[in-house]
């Protein structure tokens, strides 16, 4: 069997969610299969090594001259069907609409699909337009797809109340950690990453971005109220986020007086961030809304007590009593559950050391060892058709 994948973004330098699942189950489909013929489909850019070479894994590199829909909807099916694949796994939400090769599409959440709206003031246009693009093409290319795979059984049942699946076309695969997030205690490496980051000596993570279901506003909100208990003792490192963009949402949250406790460290690549986490006191992931949220495990498995949200997929991933859980529309839920981790040392630990057992639970190659499955499952199917 030839298997064709979907892998635009593959070879862009900052990579997020949908990019990372992506890698890491081309990465775990070659440790575990030396059968089948894989095609990775990916858009030209500078970081061209981070697919490890296999001899049954080829890359073709595709232009477009009009942008993601022209790379999508044109290029990526003229090019599967060049290359004679029996499959074609859309790895990000969307895929072509006209394909002659039959389609897996993997749906990570229908977000976009429940409340979107250019007159917002939350969220960067381009998130919008993205958005927009996948509410006119995701319906239909989720009706042509051979199987759909979502990351939680959550966003499963979430995806069939939207479409009314009357088959079993649907299926939840969990996302996975990786291995090399676990708790780091190389002093030299973590001090290392300290300088490298500039990080100060005691700080809370936070993982947000512009993308308001990221919560970075409650967060902010929170963060400041928590402060007024332990006045700057603590700083909130935050990553690849904006400067303008920060202090627009300081002032709907409370002030700019805060901004000197924070710490903006820009892009951290994924290998960096183990030992970025391993010295934080407190990880921050309290979403309004994910399908899955990695995250939550990275912290988990680096060692570190995780706030995260009792809503969406997030009591899913992270167990029971393995995090502290939290209202994320409710900043004062946030500051409380702060102040319990900081104030009750046997909680944090006991979350620390219930977090790391929950994170073995997860495992990319056990992702990709279900989706090998699948992709045998379609071509069977096919075959007997």
């Amino acid at each position: 069997m030839k298997i064709g994948i979907e892998g635009q973004r593959l070879f862009r330098k900052k990579k997020h969610g949908m990019d990372m699942v992506a890698l890491e189950l081309i990465k775990n489909l070659q440790k575990i299969d030396q059968k089948n013929e894989y095609v990775v489909f990916v858009k030209p850019d500078f970081d061209d090594t981070c697919i490890p070479s296999a001899p049954n894994f080829k890359i073709v590199e595709l232009n477009s001259r009009f942008g993601y829909p022209g790379w999508e909807q044109i290029a990526l099916p003229r090019a599967a069907y060049k290359e004679g694949c029996d499959v074609l796994h859309c790895t990000s939400n969307t895929g072509p609409l006209f394909s002659k090769v039959p389609i897996i599409t993997t749906l990570h959440d229908i977000i976009y699909l429940e409340s979107i709206s250019l007159l917002k003031k939350e969220g960067t246009w381009y998130q919008k337009l993205g958005n927009m693009y996948r509410r006119y093409f995701v319906p239909p290319v989720i009706r042509k797809s051979k199987k759909v795979i979502t990351v939680s059984n959550y966003e499963k049942e979430r995806i069939n109340n939207h479409f009314g699946f009357k088959d079993n076309r649907l299926t939840a695969i969990y996302n996975g950690v990786g291995s090399h997030f676990k708790k780091v205690t190389d002093a030299a490496q973590l001090k290392t990453i300290k300088e490298q980051y500039n990080l100060p000596n005691d700080f809370f993570f936070f993982l947000g971005n512009t993308d308001p279901k990221k919560n970075t506003k409650g967060v902010l909100k929170a963060f400041a109220d928590f402060n007024k208990i332990y006045p700057k003792k603590y700083k909130l490192v935050m990553l690849d986020y904006d400067e303008g963009e920060l202090l627009k949402l300081l002032d709907t949250t409370g002030g700019r007086e805060i901004r000197e406790l924070i710490h903006l460290t820009g892009y951290v690549p994924n290998t960096d961030l183990p030992a970025i986490i391993s010295q934080c006191t407190i990880f921050l992931y309290p979403s309004l809304r994910e399908s899955f949220g990695i995250p939550i495990l990275e912290g988990m498995a680096c060692g570190v007590p995780v706030i995260t949200s009792n809503t969406s997929s997030m009591p899913e991933v992270a167990g029971e009593g393995t995090a502290l859980m939290v209202d994320p529309s409710k900043p004062i839920q946030i500051t409380e559950a702060m102040r319990n981790l900081i104030e009750d040392k046997m909680l944090a630990k006991v979350l620390s050391e219930k977090g790391i057992q929950r994170a073995k639970d997860f495992s990319w190659e056990a992702m990709a060892k279900n989706v090998l499955e699948l992709y045998e499952d379609v071509h069977s199917e096919l075959k007997s058709n």
